[in-house]
């Protein structure tokens, strides 16, 4: 099965944030860390994929989508770019999500790549994340090349309300030396991608 991956405008944001939503909500039942506790209402799913897609009109998020033939959206991961003029050398990568029914078909490590390949394009050196400790994005994460610094006790809890800890990684891309201007960043990088 083919699969295309392409960084999403805010419009598009809007138009598959139900099925972002699906996404989310899906993630959040299978047991990952990714900020909501379960049961997570579908309507509050969507709300915050609208939310989103005024971070990207503003330039401050990336979204990449993985959208099978029947355009059904997969899998997604999000650069969370900050705004301050010293660190836009830097982004944070965040919420990189596999539907359960897609899984083991290498979709987590695509989406991945394309967002390390546009934020190397786009003059950013330095990535970051954190993911919960010892949950399975760890062995992507290290298998990827990705650094890890840490780990904080107790940082978020997981869907089910226990407390967790996580694990702080980061991951030096080939781009410029200098710090890219935010119109740099914007629209930078490749736009689509395939995996198979």
């Amino acid at each position: 099965m083919t699969t295309a991956i392409s960084r999403l405008e805010p419009a598009e944001v809007l138009a598959h944030a139900g099925e972002l939503a699906v996404l989310l909500t899906d993630t959040v039942a299978g047991g990952a860390s990714v900020g909501f506790l379960a049961p997570l209402d579908r309507a509050e799913a969507v709300a915050w994929w609208k939310a989103r897609a005024d971070a990207v009109a503003a330039g401050a998020l990336d979204v990449w989508a993985a959208r099978d033939g029947r355009d059904r959206v997969l899998g997604t991961v999000s650069l969370a770019l900050p705004d301050k003029p010293n660190s836009r050398h830097r982004a944070e990568l965040v919420k990189l999500m596999v539907h359960r029914d897609a899984r083991g078909r290498g979709l987590g490590r695509a989406l991945l790549t394309a967002a390390e390949r546009a934020a190397a394009a786009a003059g950013v050196t330095l990535l970051h994340l954190d993911t919960e400790t010892d949950s399975p994005a760890e062995s992507l994460y290290r298998s990827a090349g990705w650094i890890r610094v840490g780990e904080i006790p107790d940082y978020a809890a997981d869907p089910a309300g226990a407390l967790r800890p996580t694990s702080i990684y980061y991951k030096r891309v080939a781009g410029r030396r200098t710090a890219p201007s935010r119109t740099d960043r914007r629209g930078a990088g490749p736009r689509e991608g395939r995996c198979q």
